[in-house]
């Protein structure tokens, strides 16, 4: 952040935030693909910035207002989130809207072998995640104020409608499989079972954070894309990484000795958060996954349009972008293994 914009941000803060005092530095975290993140540090102690990028935006998109929202809203239950303490709607602050909310410390894994633990931590870190998710999905909406967040029903037939707009908006080449499984998608629609909750709608291990000293998770991360929806549209979501290879960006589990690992299978993931929601099982389960890798296939192809554009938040947007077509492809792997 340029020294122009630190000093007026600072005065603004001191009026904004409650025991705010003397802003020093504005530092960019440099992961992350979605809202420009910055660490505050200040005389009153560590804050974290999260502000809309530069530039023409899609519509909808980099919601900051609703991140801010849900984390405050989520202060009244047990999932685990920085407190938001700050929103800022005025872009003549900061040239876009932004919010501020508590910095806490902790460790972000972003290969989902976990590398350097035993194998008992990772089979906590996962489950860990596991509770979180059902955690999340088990939000009482009317108690915490999100009864309103979305649109409840029809999750799946708006979610599709939203993202093949958003991907022919971003469309940068053609890709038959995407279009085969926009296709495919469009002509095997769920049937709207009525199941609504609060959905992440970007729940991965490198959007939480676990205790520096402990495999316990303390903070969810990037709510940007947060919504009322079908909870199960995060599950598959996450369990697309046990389908996908390691990798430098977006890692998979595909081809690793889970076992050896402490990792979990699948299978066992799935019946795990089924069983703290007690659900009998999942009908349909490739549809979901399908889905799910649809929708982040979408996702990485406007990060990768925005790469073009010149205002993407990480300088790995070209690298993140170049999965869309990949992910598309382990799409269509599932549905030639299901017929």
């Amino acid at each position: 952040m340029e020294e122009a914009e630190l000093r007026p941000l600072g005065r603004y803060l001191e009026g904004a935030v409650e025991g705010f005092k003397g802003l020093r530095t504005a530092q960019k975290f440099t992961d992350g693909q979605s809202n420009p993140t910055f660490k505050l540090r200040a005389e009153s102690g560590t804050y974290v910035l999260r502000r809309k990028p530069p530039g023409e935006l899609l519509k909808s998109a980099h919601a900051v207002d609703r991140e801010f929202r849900v984390l405050a809203a989520l202060a009244q239950t047990d999932v685990p989130v920085a407190r938001a303490l700050h929103l800022c709607a005025d872009e003549n602050v900061l040239g876009s809207m932004f919010y501020v909310m508590e910095f806490v410390e902790g460790r972000v894994f972003w290969d989902p072998a976990l590398p350097g633990l035993a194998p008992a931590e990772r089979a906590e870190i996962y489950d860990q995640m596991n509770a979180v998710l059902a955690a999340i999905h088990s939000v009482d909406l009317e108690a915490v104020g999100l009864a309103d967040f979305g649109r409840p029903g029809g999750y799946y037939d708006r979610q599709y409608a939203t993202w093949v707009r958003q991907y022919r908006a971003t469309e940068t080449e053609a890709i038959p499989e995407m279009e085969r499984i926009i296709d495919w998608l469009g002509a095997n629609m769920v049937t709207d079972d009525g199941r609504v909750s609060l959905v992440h709608g970007d729940y991965r291990l490198d959007n939480v954070m676990f205790a520096p000293d402990a495999p316990r998770l303390i903070a969810v991360m990037d709510w940007e894309l947060s919504t009322l929806g079908h909870p199960l549209a995060d599950l598959a979501y996450q369990c697309m990484l046990w389908r996908m290879p390691p990798g430098p960006v977006l890692s998979g589990l595909e081809g690793l000795d889970r076992r050896a690992l402490g990792l979990p299978t699948e299978e066992a993931y799935v019946a795990r958060y089924c069983e703290r929601m007690g659900l009998p099982g999942i009908e349909n389960w490739p549809f979901y996954l399908v889905f799910g890798l649809f929708r982040l296939a979408a996702i990485v192809q406007g990060v990768k349009y925005r790469g073009l554009q010149g205002n993407a938040s990480s300088d790995r947007a070209l690298q993140v972008g170049a999965l869309a077509a990949p992910l598309a492809r382990k799409a269509c792997d599932i549905l030639d293994e299901t017929g």
